[in-house]
């Protein structure tokens, strides 16, 4: 651990490059508790980057912790590569241009050409504009649908996805060494921008993307003069000008955005918890349909890579998971492509393991094979690169995660709420030609493929304490595994970090030939188990529950016994 009372005493002499900082440790000064969390480690780096809450320390996000990994990152671009060069793009969120602009100044410094995007966008953006300009890495400024004290930095490599395990490895290496008060090398932003070591993207590079989401379409007839009413709340972040121009584009014109939630505001004010899969960020659109009628309501959370939907039926608006999202628009996108003799040889449909089982099937109906991946979507664009390079990128019909989070088109090799939110519309006015809801669609899938009830638990541990008590969690849980869960006998036993998937009737070991990940499967009869893992980006442990059975009601019940028996072998 960190000598926290020194670094303390250090930052209090050092930290003035940001006016809010000095104020804030002068604030905490003689709290132990308050010292101990600012400075009992240093913001880790690992492939999502860096996040962490707004402040002072080595523990939080500032200008200090921001251009030390950005001097680790530019001394591994100098050494990795020849003539490097950088896209950034920046969020919402609280700081979010001041740690842009201070990372540009940074890399600038270093001999690292930046492409700076001249406004906030969505992550997919940043991954396209690293892809279309042939930059050697990318950064974006967030922290996704965290609450507003957060913010976070991710680095992405020349393929448009998040850094891969050894990538960030070595760029780890090269913070490790730097120095963040005198060995940081930076220089006037103004002068970086008038010497071209700083440009701005240009507005080509917005337009293109546009026309690369658009050819993700499959039914373009459907939207084109659609009757289909949809409120949008941008939740205070970046997709309020780009889902809006793709729906225009796409003939989507009854749109009424939440006026509270419209223009850009790291507070969040109406929404403290800006994650599309929570109620709370529905709230506000709920409540304007009092007045405005709508088929649909949408909402991209603040970097814009996630998408939620509620749909109206019977008079109620009623939240779709990501997993049914992700499940419709398998449905809706195959089916289509089928009718339409447009199927690609081979097609391939990607998923994350803590996806619903209910997107295989779905995939089997129509010939399609399903590639499950490890949470996070930078395995889902690593597939896509691959089959890029052998000239196969269409056989990709759709890649998706639980978590609200879809890619079609290889436009970006990052989950895109831009092109995520056009197809639902899509399919929303697809159906509604055919005198069905959203909601009268999700129960056709479940009729013709069984109830697969998908639920998500989440436990937040902060602090160091917490962190601890996540590891010895898991380490409990590999050190006394269930024998049985809601009464069913645990079948298979799936330990991603040993990985290795054990037949517990027979003892017979199958290894798994995914990246080795902290995370462990316990599966029962049928399609029905539960996956524990501890969040990869925030102070959390998840728990995945996938019940099956011939009624909601039985399989709600399943899910219910599931969770209880999984928070008691916790000790939650």
């Amino acid at each position: 651990m960190n000598d926290i009372h020194a670094l303390y005493d250090l930052w209090c002499e050092k930290a003035t490059a940001d006016k809010d900082l000095l104020p804030e440790l002068e604030s905490v000064k003689g709290n132990e508790d308050e010292i101990l969390d600012r400075f009992y480690k240093n913001l880790e780096f690992g492939t999502a980057g860096l996040r962490g809450v707004i402040g002072a320390g080595t523990n939080r996000m500032n200008v200090y912790t921001v251009n030390q990994a950005t001097q680790g990152l530019a001394d591994y671009l100098n050494a990795d590569f020849e003539n490097p060069s950088i896209a950034i793009a920046y969020d919402s969120r609280i700081k979010s241009d001041v740690f842009a602009r201070s990372a540009a100044a940074v890399l600038a410094a270093n001999g690292v050409q930046v492409h700076l995007y001249p406004e906030l966008v969505p992550t997919p953006m940043l991954s396209y504009a690293v892809r279309t300009l042939h930059c050697s890495s990318g950064i974006i400024i967030t922290a996704s649908h965290n609450p507003s004290k957060y913010n976070g930095y991710k680095c992405y490599d020349p393929n448009g996805y998040q850094m891969t395990d050894e990538a960030a490895a070595k760029t780890y290496a090269y913070i490790q060494k730097v120095d963040m008060f005198s060995g940081v090398r930076t220089m006037d932003f103004d002068k970086a921008v008038a010497a071209g070591k700083i440009t701005y993207i240009g507005r080509e590079v917005f337009e293109n993307f546009y026309k690369e989401v658009r050819k993700a379409q499959v039914n373009p007839d459907a939207a084109k003069g659609s009757d289909l009413s949809v409120i949008y709340t941008p939740l205070n972040g970046t997709g309020n000008k780009h889902v809006r121009e793709i729906l225009k584009e796409i003939g989507i014109t009854d749109v009424t955005v939440v006026p509270e939630q419209e223009l850009p505001d790291g507070n969040f004010p109406t929404c403290p918890y800006p994650n599309p899969e929570i109620r709370q960020a529905f709230e506000r659109a709920i409540a304007l349909t009092e007045t405005k009628k709508a088929d649909l309501l949408l909402a991209t959370d603040p970097d814009c890579d996630r998408v939620g939907i509620a749909v109206l039926d019977d008079g109620e608006y009623k939240l779709m998971t990501g997993n049914e999202v992700g499940a419709m628009l398998t449905e809706y996108v195959l089916s289509s492509l089928s009718e339409q003799g447009k199927l690609p040889k081979n097609p391939i449909v990607v998923k994350t393991i803590v996806t619903s089982r209910l997107v295989a099937e779905i995939a089997a109906a129509y010939g399609a094979e399903t590639a499950d991946l490890l949470t996070g979507f930078k395995y889902i664009g690593e597939l896509v690169t691959k089959l890029e390079k052998k000239g196969e990128t269409d056989r990709f019909v759709i890649g998706m995660e639980e978590s609200y989070g879809y890619l079609r088109g290889a436009h970006a090799r990052d989950k895109d709420a831009v092109v995520a939110s056009m197809l639902i519309c899509e399919m929303a006015a697809y159906y509604k030609r055919k005198g069905m809801s959203l909601y009268d669609f999700m129960q056709s899938i479940y009729k013709k493929y069984g109830m697969y009830l998908n639920t998500l638990l989440n436990f937040n541990f902060e602090g160091a304490a917490g962190m601890q008590k996540m590891q010895d969690m898991m380490t409990s849980l590999r050190n006394n595994p269930p024998k049985e869960i809601a009464g069913e006998r645990v079948r298979l036993i799936s330990d991603y970090e040993t990985s290795v998937t054990k037949d517990t009737a027979t003892g017979e070991e199958t290894p798994i030939t995914l990246p080795k990940s902290n995370v462990l499967s316990y599966r029962l009869d049928g399609a029905t188990g539960v996956i524990v893992r501890p969040s990869g980006t925030e102070p959390k442990i998840k728990i995945y529950v996938t019940s099956v059975a011939d009624t909601r009601e039985n399989a709600q019940a399943k899910a219910d016994q599931i969770a209880a028996d999984m928070e008691k072998a916790l000790g939650i």
